[in-house]
């Protein structure tokens, strides 16, 4: 029993009219004809009652409905499924996020996602150090991975998603808060809030990189995991800190951002393996592409 035959059962069944089935499927009478024949010799039963002037089902035919009609709506469905999964609008696509790419790319991603690619699931996570990314890329954890730095690996694509100004993050109450830009050399006294050494954060040694550009090391070092936390811990007056532009999309209360009047940028860049693309991944990684650039 082929799902052909059943499609064509069924059309025999909504028409009650060999011909006009066959005119349905776009197949010639007796190929219809001989379709059903078979079908019935294979089940051992008939399915219909043919006469000069009509067709109808016998209670066989009646009993093999609701079968038929299952098994060729599945059919179609998983047809239809893996023609979506092939063209990247279907499938289950893992994605991880650096802290500070996690509070505005991760949310517009999630929105043009649901929005335009409503079958495709997405597993978002956020607030990730960066060596756990790109070693859940390599493990197959991750499909795609936002950081901020990545050393070449033959295995690993890298795309450039944008490259941002650093800006100083304030106490609200801090002198400089008011001031337009501040040159970093003047927060040379200030305890800095800082991501985690360089085996953890690559925003470690970026922020050190750019005070001794300025021609200081910082007086102290107070090390906070999340992006959150460390613009917290400013707010709280435990010092001053160095982040990107789009961290101010956080929104949070008892700081102050205050551009940089020296020149230091960040990179942010997509990572995906080279050998493993399913289309859904690629799709999701132009949207990323154009969220950033956008």
């Amino acid at each position: 029993m082929e799902i052909r035959q059943l499609r064509y059962f069924l059309a025999v069944a909504e028409e009650c009219h060999f011909g006009r089935a066959a005119t349905r499927l776009h197949i010639a009478q007796p190929a219809l004809s001989q379709q059903i024949k078979q079908l019935e010799a294979e089940l051992g039963i008939a399915l219909f009652n043919r006469t000069t002037r009509r067709v109808e089902l016998t209670e066989a035919g009646h009993q093999l409905l609701d079968h038929a009609g299952t098994l060729v709506g599945g059919e179609e469905r998983a047809r239809s499924h893996l023609h979506e999964l092939a063209a990247g609008r279907a499938g289950r696509v893992s994605v991880g996020f650096i802290g500070t790419a996690t509070y505005d790319v991760l949310p517009q991603v999630a929105r043009t996602v649901r929005a335009h690619l409503p079958a495709v699931a997405m597993d978002l996570h956020g607030e990730v150090l960066a060596p756990r990314l790109v070693e859940g890329l390599l493990d197959d954890t991750y499909d795609l991975v936002v950081v901020r730095q990545a050393a070449p690996d033959e295995g690993i694509r890298v795309t450039p998603l944008r490259s941002e100004p650093l800006v100083a993050v304030l106490p609200a109450h801090h002198p400089f808060a008011s001031r337009r830009v501040v040159p970093l050399g003047e927060l040379a006294g200030e305890p800095f809030v800082i991501h985690p050494s360089q085996a953890r954060s690559s925003m470690y040694e970026r922020v050190l990189a750019a005070c001794r550009r300025a021609g200081f090391e910082p007086s102290s070092l107070v090390e906070v995991s999340e992006t959150a936390t460390l613009v917290v811990f400013v707010a709280a007056g435990h010092g001053v800190a160095l982040v990107p532009q789009s961290v101010r999309s956080l929104g949070l209360e008892g700081v102050t951002y205050v551009p940089l009047a020296d020149t230091e940028t960040v990179d942010l860049l997509l990572l995906r393996r080279t050998d493993r693309n399913s289309p859904a991944a690629t799709r999701v990684a132009e949207v990323i592409r154009q969220s950033v650039r956008g």
